[in-house]
């Protein structure tokens, strides 16, 4: 569906867009919108943004795979710098597609978004030398409420390109399985 300068094409796993974005460029540069709420809403997409957060990651960094247990959040993702390869994980309850995963590439160039709903594990592995992600959340972030599962558990089973030696957080390294936990929003 196209509504305004975004088409929203809903993948595999309901609930989880990737958006295409127009950009109007020129010799002096590109101009784009990243987010338009009345555009969403025609697409059927009602989120109210409360958060923006930026990082910034070097070749072979994965930040994942994350939520939030008792606040979980959607979130509109995108590469700002470089190419990453996204990666969102169904722990919705009920859902016909639980424990499955959908994955794009988003980077500078193709100016992709990926919209991760609620219920949903989340991350993303750097496949350029350097990236910088940003992300908009429809929830704030709350510490003491992370949760994860590891990133190569091999019930969920994602395709992670081949980024060499991956770079994780210590944390990261010594998540829970999901069978193991049973989580679901």
């Amino acid at each position: 569906m196209t509504a305004g300068n975004f088409t929203f094409t809903e993948t595999e796993i309901k609930g989880v867009y990737i958006i295409d974005v127009k950009s109007y460029g020129d010799d002096r540069g590109y101009f784009m919108e990243t987010y338009s709420e009345s555009s969403f809403r025609e697409a059927g997409l009602d989120y109210t943004f409360v958060q923006d957060n930026q990082s910034s990651s070097r070749h072979g960094v994965l930040r994942g795979m994350h939520f939030q247990i008792n606040h979980p959040q959607a979130k509109l993702v995108r590469a700002i710098r470089g190419e990453v390869f996204d990666v969102a994980v169904d722990l919705r309850k009920g859902s016909e597609t639980y424990g499955k995963w959908v994955g794009a590439l988003l980077s500078e160039k193709n100016r992709r978004q990926l919209l991760v709903p609620r219920g949903f594990a989340h991350g993303f592995v750097v496949v350029s030398d350097y990236a910088e992600f940003a992300y908009k959340c429809d929830d704030v972030y709350h510490p003491e409420d992370e949760g994860g599962i590891p990133w190569n558990d091999p019930d969920v089973g994602i395709e992670w390109p081949d980024v060499g030696e991956v770079v994780l957080k210590e944390q990261d390294r010594n998540r829970i399985p999901l069978r193991e936990q049973k989580i679901m929003f």
